[in-house]
Protein backbone atom coordinates (compact mmCIF):
# COMPACT_ATOMS: atom_id res chain seq x y z
CA UNK A 1 0.00 0.00 0.00
CA UNK A 2 2.53 2.87 0.75
CA UNK A 3 4.61 1.89 -2.58
CA UNK A 4 1.32 2.40 -4.24
CA UNK A 5 0.91 5.52 -2.93
CA UNK A 6 4.25 6.46 -3.23
CA UNK A 7 3.82 5.39 -7.22
CA UNK A 8 0.39 7.34 -7.72
CA UNK A 9 1.97 10.41 -5.89
CA UNK A 10 4.94 10.89 -7.42
CA UNK A 11 3.13 10.08 -10.77
CA UNK A 12 0.84 12.93 -10.32
CA UNK A 13 4.05 14.86 -9.22
CA UNK A 14 5.72 14.34 -12.71
CA UNK A 15 2.58 14.78 -14.40
CA UNK A 16 1.55 17.97 -12.72
CA UNK A 17 4.77 19.73 -12.77
CA UNK A 18 6.01 19.09 -16.85
CA UNK A 19 2.15 20.19 -17.68
CA UNK A 20 2.98 23.46 -15.91
CA UNK A 21 6.04 23.94 -18.62
CA UNK A 22 3.85 23.45 -21.09
CA UNK A 23 1.12 25.79 -19.70
CA UNK A 24 4.01 28.21 -18.84
CA UNK A 25 5.53 28.26 -22.73
CA UNK A 26 1.91 28.56 -23.68
CA UNK A 27 1.37 31.67 -22.14
CA UNK A 28 4.44 32.77 -23.39
CA UNK A 29 3.32 32.62 -27.39
CA UNK A 30 -0.31 33.48 -26.16
CA UNK A 31 1.70 36.76 -24.91
CA UNK A 32 4.44 37.65 -28.15
CA UNK A 33 0.80 37.79 -29.81
CA UNK A 34 -1.19 39.67 -27.52
CA UNK A 35 1.38 42.52 -26.26
CA UNK A 36 1.78 44.25 -29.37
CA UNK A 37 -2.01 44.30 -29.65
CA UNK A 38 -2.25 45.80 -26.05
CA UNK A 39 0.38 48.14 -26.90
CA UNK A 40 -1.33 49.94 -29.91
CA UNK A 41 -4.60 49.74 -27.62
CA UNK A 42 -3.17 51.61 -24.50
CA UNK A 43 0.64 53.18 -25.83
CA UNK A 44 1.08 53.90 -22.25
CA UNK A 45 1.13 50.57 -20.98
CA UNK A 46 3.72 47.96 -19.93
CA UNK A 47 5.26 44.90 -21.85
CA UNK A 48 3.75 42.41 -19.97
CA UNK A 49 0.89 44.05 -18.45
CA UNK A 50 -2.29 42.05 -18.23
CA UNK A 51 -4.57 44.83 -17.00
CA UNK A 52 -6.77 46.34 -17.95
CA UNK A 53 -8.25 43.60 -20.41
CA UNK A 54 -8.95 43.94 -23.64
CA UNK A 55 -12.63 43.86 -23.84
CA UNK A 56 -14.55 42.04 -26.14
CA UNK A 57 -15.36 44.89 -28.25
CA UNK A 58 -11.54 46.10 -28.84
CA UNK A 59 -10.89 42.22 -29.39
CA UNK A 60 -13.49 42.38 -32.42
CA UNK A 61 -11.86 45.83 -33.70
CA UNK A 62 -8.61 43.72 -34.30
CA UNK A 63 -10.22 41.72 -36.54
CA UNK A 64 -11.91 37.67 -36.45
CA UNK A 65 -8.25 35.94 -35.68
CA UNK A 66 -8.00 37.58 -32.23
CA UNK A 67 -12.04 36.48 -31.17
CA UNK A 68 -11.05 32.92 -33.20
CA UNK A 69 -7.72 32.17 -31.06
CA UNK A 70 -10.42 33.61 -27.83
CA UNK A 71 -12.13 30.71 -28.46
CA UNK A 72 -9.67 28.25 -28.94
CA UNK A 73 -8.26 29.24 -25.58
CA UNK A 74 -11.45 28.84 -23.83
CA UNK A 75 -11.26 25.24 -25.50
CA UNK A 76 -7.71 24.83 -24.43
CA UNK A 77 -8.49 25.53 -20.52
CA UNK A 78 -11.92 23.53 -20.70
CA UNK A 79 -9.12 20.53 -22.22
CA UNK A 80 -6.53 21.75 -19.06
CA UNK A 81 -9.17 20.35 -16.63
CA UNK A 82 -10.27 17.34 -18.94
CA UNK A 83 -6.37 16.42 -19.07
CA UNK A 84 -5.62 16.83 -15.00
CA UNK A 85 -9.01 14.29 -14.46
CA UNK A 86 -7.79 12.28 -16.59
CA UNK A 87 -4.61 11.38 -15.38
CA UNK A 88 -6.24 11.18 -11.75
CA UNK A 89 -8.64 8.39 -12.92
CA UNK A 90 -5.64 6.82 -14.47
CA UNK A 91 -4.38 6.59 -10.71
CA UNK A 92 -7.62 6.32 -8.58
CA UNK A 93 -9.32 3.52 -7.33
CA UNK A 94 -12.76 4.87 -6.54
CA UNK A 95 -14.10 8.73 -6.02
CA UNK A 96 -12.59 9.50 -3.52
CA UNK A 97 -8.92 8.82 -4.55
CA UNK A 98 -9.78 10.52 -7.79
CA UNK A 99 -11.16 13.72 -6.31
CA UNK A 100 -7.68 13.17 -3.68
CA UNK A 101 -6.17 12.82 -7.40
CA UNK A 102 -7.11 15.68 -9.28
CA UNK A 103 -6.57 18.39 -6.54
CA UNK A 104 -2.83 16.60 -6.17
CA UNK A 105 -2.54 16.98 -10.12
CA UNK A 106 -4.04 20.58 -10.55
CA UNK A 107 -1.88 22.21 -7.43
CA UNK A 108 1.10 20.88 -8.84
CA UNK A 109 0.27 21.78 -12.23
CA UNK A 110 -0.53 25.61 -10.99
CA UNK A 111 2.42 25.93 -8.68
CA UNK A 112 4.82 24.61 -11.76
CA UNK A 113 3.14 26.90 -14.33
CA UNK A 114 3.77 30.13 -12.16
CA UNK A 115 7.46 28.55 -11.60
CA UNK A 116 8.45 27.98 -14.88
CA UNK A 117 6.84 31.58 -16.22
CA UNK A 118 9.41 32.86 -13.88
CA UNK A 119 12.03 31.29 -15.22
CA UNK A 120 11.55 31.54 -18.63
CA UNK A 121 10.18 35.63 -18.60
CA UNK A 122 10.69 36.43 -15.37
CA UNK A 123 6.79 36.97 -14.75
CA UNK A 124 5.71 37.42 -12.06
CA UNK A 125 7.30 40.33 -10.34
CA UNK A 126 5.77 39.38 -7.10
CA UNK A 127 3.19 37.48 -5.36
CA UNK A 128 0.93 40.33 -4.86
CA UNK A 129 1.33 40.34 -9.32
CA UNK A 130 -2.92 40.51 -10.62
CA UNK A 131 -2.91 37.67 -13.22
CA UNK A 132 -5.92 36.16 -15.04
CA UNK A 133 -6.51 32.32 -13.94
CA UNK A 134 -9.24 31.46 -15.93
CA UNK A 135 -11.55 32.45 -18.79
CA UNK A 136 -14.61 29.27 -18.31
CA UNK A 137 -17.26 30.51 -17.88
CA UNK A 138 -16.09 34.44 -17.14
CA UNK A 139 -12.65 36.16 -16.50
CA UNK A 140 -10.77 34.68 -13.01
CA UNK A 141 -8.52 36.99 -11.29
CA UNK A 142 -6.29 37.53 -8.58
CA UNK A 143 -2.87 38.37 -7.31
CA UNK A 144 -0.70 35.37 -8.03
CA UNK A 145 -0.83 34.62 -4.00
CA UNK A 146 -3.67 33.56 -3.92
CA UNK A 147 -3.74 30.50 -6.40
CA UNK A 148 -0.88 29.66 -5.06
CA UNK A 149 -2.23 29.16 -1.64
CA UNK A 150 -5.17 27.12 -2.92
CA UNK A 151 -2.56 25.27 -4.86
CA UNK A 152 -0.88 24.40 -1.16
CA UNK A 153 -4.18 23.51 0.25
CA UNK A 154 -5.42 21.17 -2.18
CA UNK A 155 -1.96 19.58 -2.35
CA UNK A 156 -1.50 19.11 1.03
CA UNK A 157 -5.17 18.29 1.49
CA UNK A 158 -5.42 15.54 -1.39
CA UNK A 159 -2.03 13.98 -0.70
CA UNK A 160 -3.79 13.21 3.37
CA UNK A 161 -6.74 11.84 1.87
CA UNK A 162 -4.64 9.48 -0.60
CA UNK A 163 -2.40 8.50 1.82
CA UNK A 164 -4.90 7.28 4.30
CA UNK A 165 -7.21 5.52 1.48
CA UNK A 166 -3.97 3.50 0.34
CA UNK A 167 -2.54 3.07 3.46
CA UNK A 168 -5.05 3.69 6.35
CA UNK A 169 -8.35 1.92 4.82
CA UNK A 170 -11.26 4.25 3.29
CA UNK A 171 -12.16 7.44 3.76
CA UNK A 172 -15.92 8.08 5.10
CA UNK A 173 -16.81 10.79 2.67
CA UNK A 174 -20.13 11.23 2.99
CA UNK A 175 -22.85 13.05 1.16
CA UNK A 176 -22.79 15.94 3.93
CA UNK A 177 -19.22 16.15 2.92
CA UNK A 178 -19.58 16.37 -0.09
CA UNK A 179 -21.69 19.54 -0.10
CA UNK A 180 -18.85 21.35 1.86
CA UNK A 181 -16.11 20.12 0.22
CA UNK A 182 -18.47 21.22 -2.99
CA UNK A 183 -19.05 24.50 -0.91
CA UNK A 184 -15.84 25.33 -0.03
CA UNK A 185 -15.03 25.27 -3.65
CA UNK A 186 -17.50 27.16 -5.24
CA UNK A 187 -16.79 29.89 -2.09
CA UNK A 188 -12.78 29.75 -3.58
CA UNK A 189 -14.27 30.72 -7.28
CA UNK A 190 -16.36 33.25 -6.11
CA UNK A 191 -13.56 35.17 -4.45
CA UNK A 192 -12.12 34.85 -7.86
CA UNK A 193 -14.49 36.26 -9.92
CA UNK A 194 -15.84 38.70 -7.67
CA UNK A 195 -15.26 41.45 -9.41
CA UNK A 196 -15.34 40.23 -12.81
CA UNK A 197 -18.13 42.51 -13.83
CA UNK A 198 -15.47 45.47 -13.66
CA UNK A 199 -12.53 43.38 -15.11
CA UNK A 200 -14.40 42.39 -18.12
CA UNK A 201 -15.25 45.85 -18.81
CA UNK A 202 -11.82 47.07 -19.29
CA UNK A 203 -11.35 48.28 -15.72
CA UNK A 204 -8.53 47.89 -13.64
CA UNK A 205 -8.11 45.44 -10.69
CA UNK A 206 -9.27 46.49 -6.96
CA UNK A 207 -9.22 44.98 -3.87
CA UNK A 208 -9.11 41.30 -3.81
CA UNK A 209 -12.01 39.68 -0.86
CA UNK A 210 -9.30 37.92 0.68
CA UNK A 211 -11.74 36.93 3.92
CA UNK A 212 -13.59 35.09 1.28
CA UNK A 213 -10.75 33.47 -0.09
CA UNK A 214 -9.57 32.62 3.55
CA UNK A 215 -13.15 31.58 4.46
CA UNK A 216 -13.23 28.75 1.44
CA UNK A 217 -9.85 27.68 2.54
CA UNK A 218 -10.79 27.34 5.75
CA UNK A 219 -13.97 25.17 5.18
CA UNK A 220 -12.18 22.77 2.91
CA UNK A 221 -9.57 22.30 5.70
CA UNK A 222 -12.01 21.71 8.02
CA UNK A 223 -14.09 19.17 6.17
CA UNK A 224 -10.36 17.11 5.54
CA UNK A 225 -9.44 17.33 9.10
CA UNK A 226 -12.70 15.91 10.00
CA UNK A 227 -12.47 13.66 7.46
CA UNK A 228 -9.00 12.43 8.63
CA UNK A 229 -10.05 12.27 12.09
CA UNK A 230 -12.83 9.80 11.55
CA UNK A 231 -11.98 5.62 12.25
CA UNK A 232 -10.95 4.56 8.58
CA UNK A 233 -13.42 2.07 7.22
CA UNK A 234 -13.10 -1.07 5.54
CA UNK A 235 -14.61 -1.82 1.59
CA UNK A 236 -14.46 -0.30 -1.66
Amino acid sequence: MGNGFRKALAALVLFGASFGYVEAAVVVYLRAIYDPARASLRPDSHRGELFPLITLDQLRALGPDHTHRLGVEVGREAMTLLMLAAVALAVARNSREWLAAFVIAFGVWDIFFYLFLKVLINWPASLWTWDILFLIPVPWAAPVLAPVLVSMVMIAGGAAVLWRERCGGRVPLNWKRWIWLTAAGLIVVVSFIWDYPHLAAGGAPREYPWWLLGAGLMTGCVVVADLLSNRPQNGP
